[in-house]
């Protein structure tokens, strides 16, 4: 079996961070394994508290799988401070770690910032050069880019530009309000999109977790990278479909909806 390691905050509803993640690789045929950069207090009406991970203790964690069960690839969630970014920047160059999946989580659906300038630089410095593949939404490409996103052509310019400066592929995530549900791969010189169809779901909350980790499941199977962003779209797609309702704020997606087998089994 193939493995892939989550390096992100704890969501205690369950909905997105390292809880979303554990679930999407399992649904995606990987043994997925974690190393917890904070514990959030969530739920999906909002946050109520953050405890983070010390970096010696973050270390410790991505010494331990590392060490053990080598990871085939690696999703990196929300990171909110710079000594904890460097912690996870130098693990991952020391390891030679393969297949990394930057969600590079900096500004919420609503425009707000959530990590603070110098944990931005060190990102762009120290992490972003080291992924395979970043997986900005429209403000985080607005960010990494230097540029404002108004239209699709924008994201092509913007996805090149991100991938010209860090070195990385990027996948520049359509929505907020532009240009529906399709995103844009951007790779070796080549654009590619990738159309989706916007779902009548309000319940989207972890579904740039659960995207990245999908991507990063299918690079760490084998597939290609566009034949992982593919699969990943798919996935979330009937994720959203299945209309899981949890909850009175923006609840969960239904990870699990392709569950099967006699232990899925409701009581009768």
């Amino acid at each position: 079996m193939k493995t892939a390691l989550t390096i992100a905050g704890s969501d205690s509803s369950g909905g997105a961070g390292i809880q979303a993640d554990i679930k999407t690789m399992i649904m995606n045929g990987v043994y997925a394994m974690s190393a917890i950069t904070a514990l959030t207090a969530q739920n999906t009406t909002g946050v109520t508290g953050i405890m983070e991970s010390t970096p010696e203790f973050l270390e410790k964690q991505i010494d331990a799988v590392f060490d053990d069960i080598r990871p085939d690839a690696v999703k990196i969630g929300m990171v909110a401070s710079s000594e904890l970014i460097r912690t996870i920047a130098d693990r991952l160059r020391a390891y030679d770690a393969d297949n990394i999946v930057v969600d590079p989580v900096m500004v919420s659906t609503s425009g707000a910032r959530l990590i603070d300038e110098d944990a931005v630089a060190v990102l762009k410095s120290e992490l972003l050069p080291l992924a395979t593949l970043a997986t900005p939404n429209i403000p985080e490409a607005e960010v990494l880019a230097d540029m404002k996103i108004t239209s699709a052509d924008d994201m092509v310019r913007a996805a090149e530009k991100i991938n010209l400066t860090y070195g990385c592929a990027v996948l520049c995530k359509g929505g907020h309000s532009l240009n529906d549900a399709n995103d844009l791969l951007y790779a070796q010189g080549i654009a590619q999109w990738f159309n989706g169809t916007r779902i009548d779901n309000p319940n989207t909350h972890g579904t740039g977790c659960t995207l990245s980790s999908a991507i990063a499941s299918n690079l760490a199977k084998g597939y290609t990278l566009s034949e992982s962003v593919d699969r990943a779209k798919d996935y979330i797609s009937r994720a959203l479909a299945s209309l899981l309702d949890l909850g009175s704020g923006s609840g969960p997606i239904n990870h699990i909806f392709d569950l099967g087998g006699k232990f899925a089994e409701e009581a009768e």
